[in-house]
C-alpha cells in the first residue's frame, strides 16, 4: 500500500480534503488527531512534556492546550522538542494503524509533512494551499483566537512557496467544486498508476 502525504498550512483546509479521499473509500489517517489523543493516553509523552513545560501543561481534562501553545509558538526551540516527544510515538502508531488497511493507498495527513521530513517516509505528497486572508478567515471562524496567534502558528510552518517544489500535487483549495475535483482526478491517477504529476 502507498503511503500518501497530505499536508498544508494552518487553514488551508487539508482536513476537508483529507474527508473527501474518506468519502472516495481510501483509508485516512489524521497525525494531529492521533497526536491529541496520545498526549492524554500515553504516560510516556504525559512525563516527558510535565518535566520540559512544567506540572501546568495537563488539567484533569488532559493536556491544557492554551498553555502549551501559549509557550511553544513563541519558543521554536522548545515546539521543536515537543515534536520530538510526540511525533516517534505517532509514527509507531500510524505503522500499526497501516497494516490493518486494505486498498491502494492510504492518506496520511500532517500539518508539518516537510518541516520535519516526514514527507521522505511518503511515496507522494499532497500539498493543499489558499490564500493567506482566506486562511486566516477560516481559523478565525473555525477557533476562538487572535490575527496574531494565527500569524505566531504561521511563522512556525513553512511557506507554501518553500513546500510546493517539494509537492507531488498541489490542490488549490478556494472554491469546494473546485477543490472536489481536483480531488477525483488525483484519485484517479493513484488507483491507476500512483504517477507523479
Amino acid at each position: 500500500m502507498k503511503i500518501i502525504g497530505l499536508t498544508g498550512g494552518i487553514g488551508s483546509g487539508k482536513t476537508t480534503v483529507a474527508e473527501m479521499f474518506h468519502h472516495m473509500g481510501v483509508p485516512v489517517y489524521i497525525a494531529d488527531v492521533e497526536a491529541k489523543r496520545l498526549t492524554n493516553t500515553s504516560k510516556v509523552i504525559k512525563k516527558k512534556l510535565i518535566a520540559l513545560l512544567g506540572a501546568a501543561a495537563y488539567t484533569h481534562g488532559g493536556l491544557d492546550r492554551a498553555y502549551v501553545a501559549s509557550i511553544v509558538f513563541s519558543d521554536p526551540k522548545i515546539l521543536q522538542q515537543v515534536n520530538n516527544i510526540i511525533h516517534p510515538k505517532v509514527a509507531a502508531h500510524f505503522k500499526r494503524w497501516m497494516k490493518r488497511q486494505q486498498g491502494v493507498y492510504c492518506i496520511k495527513e500532517t500539518a508539518i509533512l516537510f518541516e520535519n521530513e516526514g514527507y521522505k517516509q511518503c511515496d507522494l505528497t499532497i500539498l493543499v494551499v489558499a490564500p493567506r486572508e482566506t486562511r486566516i478567515q477560516r481559523i478565525m471562524q473555525r477557533d476562538d483566537t487572535t490575527i496574531e496567534q494565527i500569524e505566531q502558528r504561521m511563522a512556525n510552518q513553512w511557506p507554501d512557496e518553500k513546500k510546493v517544489p517539494l509537492a507531488d500535487f498541489v490542490i488549490e483549495n478556494t472554491d469546494l467544486k473546485a477543490t472536489q475535483a481536483q480531488v477525483k482526478q488525483i484519485h484517479k491517477k493513484l488507483i491507476n498508476t500512483g504517477e507523479k504529476t
